[in-house]
């Protein structure tokens, strides 16, 4: 006999559950199925956003393997091969339902791939004795819940602040709400479990309970620390399917990625694993060893980043292919929460902490956490002999990774060759050959200034652009003249705006004195050009002290923009160049929206 299979999702929710050990957490029902569960204490998700995770959810594919699939809200395009794991479950005869969040960053129609996809979506109304799959979203816990007004009912005093944010009323009271819609979540959880047990289901039912991504305060959620990435992992197996999973309240440590559903659930309804689902199925009678998970982070709404992570479950590793930018680029819908707003007044104010003011400033191209002695990850332990040999293995295992999947992070949004598909198609995308530039760039050597400057002229325009960012990288607020000169040689000859785009901002800030590299920007950032690049050079164009930008971005404007991401750009940009831009000023529809309903309590 098959299972019948129920996953449960809460949004954006880390495991402050009471199984997980938080003393704060009151989620009852959840703390029960644990004890029946196998309890996963390190599963991490693919990235630490919404829609790039969700396509891992569904596809079985890591997002960076089928760009634009790794950036926040695009639209891959699914080879007509690949197969989703609902569409596997339906030709084994299951009733597939969800409800009904979907997200999935890919040009998929929900209503082809489930029985049924909606608010009603319910195992009750499949064909009588029919095998199920129900997939229930539990919304409550969303980063949006956070934004509401009202002091939370929790005593923000009791909860724990992160070494890494400051100790401020509006970040404690966001910390404490968010308890408060664990709590309710739990409750709906509490709910489903006992309808399947008013259906006389229980026994015939593997559950699964996880999250999309980590948790929502600031530095969680789309960023590639724990509190971003981790999830909580239950796999309840009644005691006829028992003997697929270790015994009941077995806690793993090892790590594990939610990218095993997938392939987890078509194992557990008998039906063959496709070979694009690489993460193994979960489903096994001994505890995983010794495993990975890997993560990933790109553009995030209208910032572009590029991050590699890599964890054991006891150490941490990141690769920020983006050094020069901070990690707090500001983001129209999280500065909706009080708590980023908080973060950067008191980061303007000068009042934080070196631990708490790093996520301001350009980072660091390694880093390196223990994640036992150090669980909020403020010591960078990159480079220390100590831990030379747990750098090197993860640094290999993440580089390795990236090979293997074929990683597209390195390829410009809308090119040619994003996709599973086109990427792999011969000579079409060299990783291994922007790997080992990016590696040159990423040292941020000025002794590499020839090396980069001589693969300016590079045939492959992605590594004109890649050895244009390592230019970038060795800019500093002093200028350098002389490799200003040949950036802007470069830049003059260059017909492709992908790299125009990154030698502009090079030579604007290599060249403090010239005007050239800004105004090209600002001519990128124009309405004639594709998204992508409009959006970089919305990027750079922050990035620069506002004061060189007066009087030179006034064609840039919201009136007539369609795309809130580049909108939001625009309007932060003009804020900062007029002078106007404070943490508490609203931008963007969503962050306005939500100031309108804190006004109104």
């Amino acid at each position: 006999m098959r299972p019948n299979l129920l996953w449960l999702v809460s949004e954006d929710c880390p495991p402050r559950f009471g199984c997980y050990g938080d003393t704060l957490a009151r989620t009852p029902n959840l703390d029960t199925l644990a004890a029946e569960s196998v309890l996963f204490e390190r599963a991490y998700s693919p990235a630490p956003v919404c829609a790039p995770s969700r396509f891992a959810l569904l596809t079985g594919v890591p997002p960076e393997a089928h760009a634009p699939a790794n950036h926040m809200r695009a639209r891959a395009t699914l080879p007509v091969w690949m197969t989703t794991y609902p569409q596997v479950l339906r030709s084994l005869g299951y009733y597939c339902t969800n409800n009904s969040k979907t997200d999935y960053n890919a040009d998929v129609d929900a209503d082809e791939l489930w029985d049924e996809c909606s608010d009603r979506a319910h195992w009750r109304n499949r064909a009588e004795g029919q095998p199920f799959l129900a997939v229930f979203n539990i919304d409550g816990t969303h980063e949006s819940a956070v934004f509401r007004a009202g002091r939370p009912v929790l005593d923000a005093s009791a909860v724990r602040v992160p070494a890494y944010l400051p100790d401020t009323p509006e970040i404690r009271d966001d910390i404490a709400r968010y308890y408060e819609d664990v709590g309710r979540m739990d409750a709906v959880v509490g709910e489903l479990l006992a309808q399947l047990a008013d259906d006389g289901l229980a026994d015939s039912t593997v559950v699964v309970h996880t999250s999309d991504h980590g948790g929502v305060n600031p530095r969680s959620k789309r960023h590639c620390y724990e509190e971003g990435l981790r999830v909580p992992l239950l796999v309840h197996a009644p005691g006829r399917f028992a003997e697929r999973f270790p015994p009941p309240g077995t806690r793993v440590r090892a790590a594990v990625t939610t990218t095993s559903i997938p392939a987890t659930l078509i194992d557990l309804a008998g039906g063959t694993v496709p070979e694009h689902m690489s993460e193994p199925s979960l489903a096994g009678p001994v505890s995983p060893v010794g495993s990975l998970s890997f993560g990933a982070r790109n553009r995030m709404d209208e910032r572009y980043d590029f991050v590699r992570t890599v964890t054991d479950g006891r150490h941490r590793y990141v690769r920020n292919f983006m050094p020069h930018r901070p990690g707090g680029q500001y983001n129209a819908f999280a500065w909706a929460a009080a708590g980023y707003r908080s973060w950067e007044s008191e980061h303007l104010a000068g009042r934080l902490t070196p631990e708490q003011d790093r996520f301001w400033l350009p980072r660091p191209s390694v880093e390196l956490y223990d994640l036992e002695a150090d669980p909020d990850q403020v010591v960078n332990r990159a480079g220390d002999p100590s831990l030379a040999e747990v750098e090197g293995r993860l640094a290999t295992a993440l580089r390795e990774h990236m090979l293997t999947i074929n990683d597209n992070g390195f390829l410009p949004e809308g090119a040619p060759a994003e996709g599973w598909d086109a990427s792999r198609a011969p000579g079409a995308y060299d990783l291994a050959a922007v790997l080992e530039l990016s590696d040159i760039a990423l040292a941020q050597d000025p002794g590499n200034a020839p090396v980069l400057s001589g693969r300016l002229g590079d045939p492959d325009p992605l590594l004109r652009r890649w050895a244009a960012m390592g230019m970038l990288m060795l800019a500093d607020s002093s200028g350098d003249v002389l490799l200003a000169g040949a950036v802007a040689a470069r830049l003059a000859a260059e017909a492709d705006a992908t790299v125009q785009v990154v030698l502009a901002e090079a030579l604007a800030c290599l060249d403090l004195d010239d005007i050239v590299g800004i105004d090209a920007l600002v001519r990128l950032a124009g309405r004639d050009l594709p998204f992508g690049v409009r959006l970089e050079a919305l990027n750079a164009l922050a990035c620069l002290d506002p004061r060189r930008l007066r009087n030179r971005v006034g064609s840039l404007s919201v009136d007539g923009e369609d795309d809130d991401y580049l909108s939001q750009a625009i309007e932060y940009l003009q804020l900062r160049v007029a002078g106007r831009y404070e943490p508490s000023v609203a931008v963007g529809p969503w962050a306005a929206f939500f100031a309108e309903s804190r006004a109104k309590g």
